[in-house]
């Protein structure tokens, strides 16, 4: 991941290509785009990766969940397991996209749901592996990710400490390159139970680790947020039409909301800085225009001596300031000042 301010973006397609290899690339294109901010004409750096998922359907469900009936509107084939077979890509596709990706500047994630999988890696290799909320527990599979030594992000969807833990502990023999992200497995997120405020408890028991969210909540605000409490990468489900069919497009970010989420995460980068207070050149004018500096509140004539009792604040900010009153108070003046007039240097006898 990189240093500094940077947010790590993953826009996440997982499923809703709806197995279409097509559809799969043109949530690449989109992802690619650079975001835009109007009023300051900026062109925002896009998203810095895409993730797929891959299924095993062999180590998938029970042989009786797979030949359930899956009689839904979001429903691609008659049962459970016809369904997710319909919205499978093979090692192949996936390849595909990732070249796409690839050739757009775009880092490639890949989520392997199965040790099956991995012969995936004989075709290209990702750049990062994510591992789904599910199989946190699952270590065998994180045993067998992390052996390929590919940088690991392991999402806290449903997990506690212990379970944390126990994933790390199985990854680190092999190595340490990991991500946390702190996820809530609630499709969609009620605002509720998001608990951003685990994001500052993985930063402080964590400080290893890259830290991170993974947001299913509605909107942009919550994954917006969690970038200003220190999160370094943000992954969102993204698609082309929230109206599409498919289980996941409705809690999905569309065109629209991925160039706004990514728009207030690279502004809010620009924004955040360093820590100490300073006066940015940038309010120079402001400063002029609006701060307040030492006026006659009547007029003095030429010869007076000025006394506090003269004097008041208005603007612009180019004259004296009250803690300079004592350069003022005491001397005498050498023309004529009106009221309600800044007191410059050149009115005072030095």
């Amino acid at each position: 991941m990189r240093n500094n301010n940077h947010t790590y973006i993953i826009g996440e397609i997982g499923q809703n290509h709806n197995g279409s290899v097509d559809l799969a690339k043109l949530l690449v294109e989109v992802a690619a785009r650079p975001a835009e901010e109007a009023l300051f004409g900026l062109k925002l750096q896009p998203m810095d990766a895409v993730k797929l998922t891959k299924r095993d359907l062999k180590e998938e469900l029970s042989a009786s969940q797979m030949s359930r009936s899956y009689d839904s509107p979001h429903s691609f084939g008659k049962t459970y397991g016809e369904h997710r077979a319909a919205l499978e890509l093979n090692d192949e596709q996936h390849f595909e996209v990732y070249k796409h990706a690839k050739s757009l500047g775009l880092d490639f994630v890949e989520t392997l749901c199965a040790k099956g999988c991995l012969s995936m890696l004989k075709l290209f290799q990702p750049d990062r592996l994510k591992v789904a909320s599910r199989d946190l527990t699952n270590l065998p599979l994180l045993q067998a990710l992390a052996e390929t030594k590919i940088p690991i992000i392991i999402s806290t969807g449903m997990a506690g400490k212990n379970e944390l833990d126990a994933a790390i502990e199985t990854i680190t023999h092999y190595h340490d390159n990991i991500s946390i992200l702190h996820c809530v497995s609630q499709y969609p997120t009620e605002p509720e139970n998001a608990n951003l405020r685990t994001i500052t408890y993985l930063l402080k028991n964590y400080p290893q680790y890259t830290i991170g969210y993974s947001d299913h909540t509605i909107g942009i605000s919550a994954p917006v947020a969690a970038v200003a409490m220190g999160a370094r990468v943000i992954e969102k489900h993204i698609t082309l039409d929230r109206k599409m069919k498919g289980t996941d497009q409705a809690g999905s970010l569309g065109i629209d909301g991925i160039n706004r989420l990514v728009r207030d995460i690279r502004v809010m980068e620009l924004s955040m800085g360093v820590e100490d207070i300073f006066i940015e050149e940038a309010t120079a004018g402001a400063k002029v225009k609006l701060e307040r500096s030492l006026a006659t509140n009547k007029s003095i004539k030429a010869g007076t001596v000025i006394t506090e009792a003269d004097l008041h604040m208005l603007s612009p900010g180019d004259g004296f300031k009250w803690e300079q009153r004592d350069k003022v108070v005491g001397k005498a003046v050498v023309s004529d000042i009106e009221a309600d007039e800044i007191i410059y240097p050149q009115h005072l006898n030095a």
